[in-house]
């Protein structure tokens, strides 16, 4: 008879699933042009034979103290043997240290030198030469082994081989022995300042916060449903959401890579996905390029049904004529972008960064859910989402906080959260633990507050609130947030620390930009000139001056300055999760900034 008796350890997800509802295409990814699937059995089978192997090679739980147990890396983009990695070097009570394939070799090493690690998964030839370049200055990296071939490496089927009884009997026994207090990952938080910290979490931090989110993803209905997954398996965010898929029993399709998301989508035809705000805006973007492309009626029909998406509202009541307009645009518009991302999408639910209300108007009304949710690492990672029942949504919001989390608001606004959900501490800095705990509480930087009494809405960074020269304080994310809803601003961040007003830095929308030059029938100055042009900057000072409307006087931006490349993770500028790195931006960009004040 099936188990329901919830999981507490990590892969005691897969058994569930594995008990309740085993599904054919537990985990699926494109090998050599074809959608190879694995069963939930499969997945099991693989992970318990990895997990023989990893034994026979002398990795273990050790001692069971945070120090004593093995720390096993894995650096892969996002692939069915991600996960059964990480499942088989939970089930001997080793700790899984995942990194960001897109990390930076000096913040690999910091890592891996950091965290011990004695072993690492790599998933292809590229990555493997980042460890190569590093690999002498590891004295405790003993083994690496690739997912894909890499010539001269061994592979991660070399550990799959069929186990004998007291092989079996041997993983058995020592996953009854994981607790769920146990450590479980670690996993470098890529921060916005400073050196990566190294966050611990227990199996009972990201299972707690499975369970939780599954409230969440169940109301879409995803059982025997697939879901798409491109957001790095390394980020708290996606890696909780895959416990959950496996715990709600959704099939889990990869996709290939972030060039193919458009394709992919209409091969798997997800239910539902997890994403951040960038590639929702990118999504958007994309949508508005072919409307832009469209001639005569079809075109004004498009901005039609744009400009009703844009007056959407939820929980309120609509006229009869604006239901019945909507149901025309739903038909003749709407249909056609839902057919784009697959035609089966229920929801998209976003995090990380916070995400324009206008996007969540236009998505909603187009029948696409857009699910915001808030967490951070220190917190497995979610402390808050909106539901896909319209009366526990709300636009502008984080939404509802989810099963046994709490929050508090600080006298300084600052949201504080406890709940099982709340990391161990940082790895071997219990002085930078003890600066984000008070108590049980976690500090989470952000400052926030309630809405309706059940809403969080988060209104800024603490860190990141700019003081005027006058004494007041400016907080910058929701100036950049309405400002990239300008067709011509690609990215934005504000400045002013210390200064009589606000600035900005403007990275403009140079895609926009050329093809509004083609249809003035004018050359396009090139994107290191176009900074210099007048027409360019007209047409940026505008958007500029119609948002500033939205904000007090103190919060809008007098001057700015444009910049003629745009911010990249590779460049610096942003984190793995597209978060600006402000301190680096300052740094890089003082003369900029001096000319505004100057």
């Amino acid at each position: 008879m099936a188990s329901k008796q919830n999981p507490k350890r990590l892969f005691d997800c897969l058994n569930y699933q594995l008990e309740n509802f085993p599904l054919p295409d537990m985990l699926a990814a494109k090998e050599n042009g074809e959608w190879r699937k694995y069963s939930t059995s499969e997945v099991s089978e693989k992970a318990d034979q990895i997990s023989a192997s990893l034994l026979k090679m002398g990795f273990s739980a050790g001692d069971n103290s945070i120090e004593g147990k093995d720390k096993i890396g894995i650096i892969s983009q996002n692939c069915p043997e991600w996960m059964m990695a990480d499942l088989a070097i939970q089930q001997i009570g080793a700790v899984s240290v995942p990194v960001y394939p897109n990390i930076t070799t000096k913040e690999l090493q910091f890592i891996l030198e950091d965290a011990g690690v004695k072993m690492i998964f790599v998933g292809d030839e590229p990555l493997y030469k980042k460890i190569k370049e590093i690999k002498e200055n590891l004295p405790a990296l003993q083994e690496v082994y690739s997912f894909k071939e890499v010539p001269g490496l061994p592979q991660l089927t070399q550990l799959m081989k069929e186990l004998t009884t007291e092989e079996k009997s041997q993983v058995q026994q020592l996953k009854v022995a994981v607790k769920e207090t146990d450590l479980a990952s670690i996993l470098y938080t890529s921060g916005t300042t400073g050196t990566p910290k190294g966050v611990m979490l227990s199996h009972r931090n990201i299972v707690s916060n499975s369970l939780g989110a599954a409230d969440v993803i169940q109301e879409v209905g995803v059982q025997g449903k697939r879901v798409i997954s491109f957001l790095p398996l390394n980020h708290a965010f996606e890696r909780m959401a895959t416990y959950c898929f496996f715990y709600s029993g959704a099939a889990v399709y990869y996709a290939e890579s972030m060039d193919t998301i458009a394709a992919n989508l209409k091969e798997v035809k997800p239910t539902l996905f997890t994403t951040v705000p960038r590639l929702l805006e990118k999504i958007y973007e994309g949508i508005l390029a072919k409307g832009n492309q469209l001639t005569g009626i079809k075109k004004k029909l498009f901005f039609w049904a744009l400009g009703l998406a844009e007056r959407f509202e939820i929980n309120q009541p609509k006229s009869l004529s604006y239901k019945l307009q909507l149901a025309l645009a739903n038909k003749l518009i709407f249909s056609k972008w839902r057919d784009a991302l697959g035609g089966e999408i229920k929801s998209i639910i976003t995090g990380a960064a916070a995400c324009q209300v206008r996007l969540l108007k236009i998505f909603t009304a187009a029948d696409i859910v857009i699910q915001e949710g808030y967490g951070l690492t220190e917190a497995s990672p979610i402390i808050s989402g909106n539901r896909y029942d319209e009366k526990n949504r709300m636009f502008g919001t984080v939404g509802p906080l989810l099963k046994d989390v709490e929050v508090k608001i600080a006298e300084d606004g600052e949201i504080l959260c406890k709940g099982p959900n709340v990391m161990i501490g940082y790895y071997k800095r219990p002085d930078l633990t003890e600066e984000v705990m008070e108590g049980e509480w976690l500090r989470t930087g952000d400052i926030g507050k309630m809405k309706d009494g059940k809403f969080l809405k988060i209104t800024d960074r603490k860190k990141e609130l700019i003081k005027t020269s006058g004494g007041k304080f400016v907080a910058p994310q929701p100036i950049e947030n309405k400002m990239v809803e300008s067709p011509w601003i690609e990215q934005i961040m504000v400045v002013g620390e210390l200064q009589k007003f606000v600035g900005a830095l403007v990275v403009p929308a140079f895609e926009a930009l050329k093809k509004w030059y083609m249809e003035q029938e004018k050359p396009y100055p090139g994107n290191d000139k176009v900074m210099h042009d007048r027409e360019a900057r007209e047409l940026i000072s505008a958007s500029v001056t119609q948002f500033n409307q939205d904000f007090n006087p103190v919060e809008q931006i007098k001057k700015f300055r444009l910049i003629p490349n745009e911010w990249t993770i590779e460049g610096g500028e942003l984190t793995p999760t597209l978060k600006l790195k402000r301190k680096t931006i300052i740094e890089k960009y003082q003369d900029f900034i001096q000319s505004i004040y100057s």
